[in-house]
């Protein structure tokens, strides 16, 4: 009889909210109940109207599409006798790292080992932090190449700042699973740099999921793609309309700042209102300046794709007119001619070692390139921009840590393993809780086969959240999409199944 008072209970809770989530209101209970007879006060016109519902105010549900990450349970876990590059301080060689629930614990030398923990013998072999992509197109365009999984560019407006990369990604794209190979448990999805604001960013967890927000990382802030340079004129001025060139892309810029500033006054001047008592009537919602106005608050960080040096110094005295931070400029082939002025601004440079001349905003490219801007006291990162490189950018990171080094600049290993960690975590708006080995931070964890600069290194082992998410010597551990289910693999083929 109990369990059935208890269910009745239950029920009548459960209808009380059906009821009022239909109708708005709130269950009256406790005090509320108790003067719920009360004759209701009578309104006048200084009554504040009530809230807008979050969907016609921008800022009042500034994530409507949650992550839903959550991390696989895992045991506590050591690697020890490893050399560790913690992408925070020295290189610590014979060390220990010790994950559990999902964070490291501690790394060091002479670290004692939890009683029950799984020991991983990491004598000859290299421990890092995950590697983090902070420029990637996976999901966006996705394998295989055709053109229905090409969703990474609307190529529509100089200006589509409405459009969020997360609603093009594929989760199924085997690129997530062939990156997760070299190392990488953390990258940003960008759209393409067709446009002078190519829409939102998304930062990802890279485990396999059904979903991208299955994949997305918590907490992390939205970005927006910006391009200067050659695509967007290209890309319009073929059309016979603005930009067609470099003037017009700036005049471009301008004019949405403009718009923004403006939009972003509108709304402030109505919550202005609203809070003294005032009736208003809120600005008419608008995607793209939603987006351009949530940078302006400083809630949006910029990714600006951008090869030249004059030109970046021109995308800094725009940030400087509407008062604007730009995060990371991207590709930045020509950063070592302003790097003294980058590392001033505290803007990250996303770029490659061995990518130049491709075209001719490009021709400049240098293997020095990051390693220049990390010596002038910059935030240098290595970034793929592919699919391929995506796989092996540590060894992308030692090719530009070998021509600084041949130039003269000194980079150890325990500073160049930085490009590819922390500062692309920091560049994300992310370095509190991922891109080094610290205690509490997310243990995203790779054991390198050798020293991961080398290009004979392979990950050995990959760890997101304490998680074995890839092993190279346990196929069961060696995650696979949908798509790729049921098509032969190496192994297959060279069993002389499929020639």
């Amino acid at each position: 009889m109990k369990s059935i008072a208890v269910l009745a209970v239950l029920t009548a809770a459960a209808l009380t909210l059906a009821a009022c989530a239909e109708t708005g209101t709130t269950p009256v209970t406790g005090t509320q109940a108790r003067t719920a007879d009360k004759p209701a006060e009578k309104t006048t016109d200084k009554t504040p109207p009530k809230p807008l519902r979050a969907g016609l105010d921008p800022w009042a549900n500034p994530d409507p599409f949650p992550s839903t990450y959550r991390p696989v349970p895992s045991g506590p876990t050591a690697i020890v006798g490893a050399t560790i590059l913690t992408a925070a301080g020295d290189q610590i060689d014979a060390g220990t790292i010790v994950m559990a629930e999902g964070k490291i614990v501690a790394v060091g030398k002479d670290v004692p080992v939890p009683t029950g923990a799984q020991v991983i013998d990491g004598h000859g072999r290299w421990v890092t932090p995950g590697v983090i992509d902070p420029h990637s197109h996976l999901g966006v365009y996705a394998s295989p190449a055709v053109e229905a999984q090409s969703d990474g560019n609307e190529a529509t407006d100089p200006n589509t700042a409405n459009v969020w990369a997360e609603h093009s990604v594929w989760p199924q794209d085997a690129g997530f699973n062939r990156a997760l190979s070299g190392g990488v448990t953390t990258l940003q999805i960008l759209p393409g740099s067709a446009n002078l604001f190519g829409g939102r960013s998304v930062v990802l967890k890279n485990m396999p999921a059904q979903t991208v927000q299955q994949m997305k990382f918590p907490g992390a802030p939205y970005g927006l793609k910006m391009a200067c340079g050659e695509n967007p004129k290209r890309v319009y001025g073929s059309r016979g309309r603005s930009p067609a060139t470099l003037m017009g892309n700036v005049a471009g810029y301008r004019a949405a700042w403009i718009q923004a500033a403006e939009y972003l006054r509108k709304w402030d001047d109505y919550k202005a209102k609203i809070a003294k008592g005032e009736k208003a009537e809120p600005p008419t919602r608008n995607l793209t300046l939603d987006t351009l106005a949530g940078v302006l608050k400083g809630e949006i960080l910029v990714q600006n794709h951008c090869y030249r040096a004059d030109e970046m110094a021109q995308m800094i005295d725009i940030s400087r007119e509407f008062g604007y931070h730009i995060a990371a400029f991207h590709h930045a082939s020509e950063a070592y001619k302003i790097a003294p002025t980058l590392a001033k601004e505290g803007i990250c440079v996303d770029t490659w070692a061995q990518w130049w001349g491709f075209k001719m905003e490009a021709f400049d490219g240098i293997e020095e390139n990051a390693a220049m801007v990390d010596h002038a006291g910059g935030c240098a990162i290595v970034h793929s921009d592919d699919e391929h490189l995506i796989q092996h950018l540590n060894v992308e990171a030692g090719v530009a840590m070998a021509a600084g080094n041949r130039a003269g600049l000194g980079i150890s290993r325990a500073r160049a393993i930085r490009w590819i960690t922390a500062n692309p975590a920091k560049s994300l708006g992310i370095l509190d809780k991922v891109g080094t080995l610290e205690p509490g931070k997310m243990a995203d964890v790779v054991l390198w086969s050798a020293d991961p600069f080398s290009a004979y290194a392979l990950a050995d082992q990959v760890y997101i959240d304490g998680a074995l998410a890839y092993d190279r010597s346990d196929p069961s551990r060696q995650p696979r999409s949908d798509f790729e289910l049921g098509q032969p693999g190496p192994r297959d083929l060279m069993k002389g199944g499929n020639r």
